[in-house]
């Protein structure tokens, strides 16, 4: 038997990344997954590597709620009652600080970044909560190390992870008892996560920064450079209510243990 056996998923950004390592987990231990992914190229290759009896992938925008209402139409017309929702779509500021930020691209930029990191999971959340409640469903979003300490971006990625944070407590509270919403926030992870146009940095991909592994290694006190199935588990941990079926409003670090840095080195044995 699959640890995630009988649930029905819809994972928003599913074609690569984090989303993409938690649609594998899933269709591995059992579940039935609907994808919502907006590049036609990823939407060709998830079709081609995944099984059609597992998986059905929608084309199109998660921050477009009749995109949003039309995979979650696929999902449960492919697999029957939805359970679970994962948002995993995400772009990023390139650690843009407020004295490089353009001041006539502040406000473009501020609405695509918020669009997606923040918008997209109220219109998710928003489009599936009717069979969640019915199906005393859960809903699991995506933060980062940035919900939770400075430097982890610029001033708009950071605010918007700070945002995402107060949505799973939010969201959390008014949604029990039927729906439990918990986040992961995983810390640097080497993904194809993209910049956006009003930065003119959206052809960026994080896996192409000079030595993003050293970077990623030198600030957790784990010493960890990420993949995104380095998380996944945390996910299907959360979509098994049978498991943590007392847990809401939570949000699992799994970041290489950044909040235990201390003021004076970084932690553990070795330093």
């Amino acid at each position: 038997m699959g640890f995630l056996d009988g649930k029905v998923a819809l994972v928003t950004g599913g074609g690569s990344g984090i989303g993409r390592a938690v649609v594998e987990l899933y269709v591995q231990q059992g579940a039935k997954v609907g994808i919502l992914e907006i590049s036609p190229e990823k939407v060709k290759d998830l079709r081609n590597a995944l099984p059609a009896d597992s998986v059905v992938v929608t084309e199109g925008d998660a921050t477009s709620m009749a995109d949003n209402e039309r995979a979650v139409a696929d999902v449960v017309d492919a697999f029957g009652p939805l359970t679970t929702l994962v948002c995993a779509v995400g772009v990023f500021d390139y650690f843009t600080e407020i004295p490089q930020l353009p001041k006539d691209k502040i406000s473009e930029a501020f609405d695509q970044l918020f669009g997606v990191n923040v918008k997209s999971n109220l219109l998710s959340v928003k489009a599936a909560l009717d069979e969640l409640i019915e199906n005393e469903g859960d809903i699991i979003l995506t933060l980062s190390n940035a919900a939770f300490y400075p430097g982890g971006g610029g001033p708009l990625y950071v605010s918007s992870k700070f945002a995402v944070r107060g949505l799973v407590t939010e969201l959390a509270y008014e949604l029990a008892p039927k729906v439990r919403v918990n986040g992961v926030a995983p810390g640097g992870t080497i993904t194809e996560l993209r910049g956006i146009p009003a930065l003119a940095n959206e052809g960026q991909r994080l896996k192409d920064v000079p030595d993003i592994e050293g970077l990623i290694e030198g600030i957790n006190p784990l010493g960890i450079v990420a993949q995104p199935e380095d998380h996944s588990w945390a996910y299907a941990l959360l979509a098994s209510r049978e498991r943590t079926s007392a847990v809401t409003g939570t949000i699992i670090n799994s970041d290489g243990g950044l909040g235990v840095r201390g003021m004076t080195r970084m932690a553990g044995l070795a330093q």
